[in-house]
């Protein structure tokens, strides 16, 4: 092989590693994950990891989440009142903000009537859109309040 034709591979194969750098830096892979870990306040109720209701829920650390993703977490909500409740979810203090655009917060509970000291089982479901981008961690207050 000549010199000449060594150097026009070596600068095809350099421009071609420049494009794939190039394109790895702007277009966002669909293998990424964002990070989060999400406080846990409750009015009138207690939320717990178990059914026996022993061990207490603060925050719940969703791990990694790549975007397009549905993310699952089972807990026990105990009405520690002394009449029966119906159930009320929210969420606030999204940081960043603009991520409330690209997740919500829902749950598979479905307004039945909780009794005094009863504690049903409940899947909170965190959904992160597909076009997400900008964002590699973020944190939310999930609100779980009892309403008589």
């Amino acid at each position: 092989m000549r010199t000449g034709q060594f150097t026009k591979i070596v600068m095809v194969a350099m421009v071609f590693a420049s494009i794939m750098v190039v394109y790895a830096l702007t277009y966002p892979s669909p293998s990424t994950y964002v990070r989060n870990v999400g406080t846990v306040k409750t009015l009138g109720v207690g939320v717990y990891w178990d059914s026996g209701c022993s061990q207490p829920v603060s925050s719940i650390n969703w791990g990694m989440v790549e975007p397009g993703a549905v993310k699952t977490v089972t807990v026990y909500i105990k009405n520690e009142g002394n009449a029966p409740i119906t159930l009320s979810l929210r969420t606030s203090n999204w940081n960043p903000p603009k991520v409330v655009d690209y997740i919500s917060l829902s749950w598979n509970y479905n307004s039945q009537a909780i009794n005094a000291n009863q504690a049903i089982k409940v899947t909170l479901s965190l959904f992160v859109l597909p076009n997400i981008q900008g964002v590699s961690v973020f944190s939310f207050d999930v609100i779980i309040v009892a309403v008589g």
